[in-house]
């Protein structure tokens, strides 16, 4: 099975969402892993509490902040989007996802990009189906 790591400067928001759908929506297809050049002392509030109400995924029981150097081998990274160049990691495939940051805004505006993120994950887990 594929191994997905979705990265971002401080691996609290975007990420995380990335992580926590990747593992809810296509864990038959790929494992999800998340980490970032940089960590902050907790996942996003506004992400844990949008993904808790939207998805029922409680972020803070399942995952943590970590860096890169903490993965194991990766097959694919997906960059989610950070404006800055991330340090080099291994894979196969290498994808920019680009989207923008989330926090501070209002949750309609977090919404759309978590679904954004919903969108791209089932497009990931399709093409590896294949």
């Amino acid at each position: 099975m594929k191994k997905v790591a979705f990265i971002c400067v401080h691996n609290s928001c975007r990420s995380q969402i990335a992580e926590a759908l990747g593992k809810h929506l296509a864990s038959d297809v790929f494992e999800s892993y998340s980490a970032g050049t940089e960590l902050k002392p907790q996942i996003n509030q506004d992400a844990v509490r949008l993904m808790k109400k939207i998805y029922d995924i409680d972020m803070e029981k399942t995952q943590y902040s970590k860096l890169i150097d903490e993965l194991p081998p990766i097959d694919i990274v997906v960059t989610m989007g950070c404006n800055v160049v991330c340090p080099y990691l291994s894979s196969e495939e290498k994808e920019d996802w680009g989207f923008d940051d989330p926090t501070g805004k209002s949750d309609e505006e977090f919404i759309v990009i978590i679904n954004k993120i919903e969108k791209k994950i089932k497009e990931l887990a399709e093409r590896l189906r294949d």
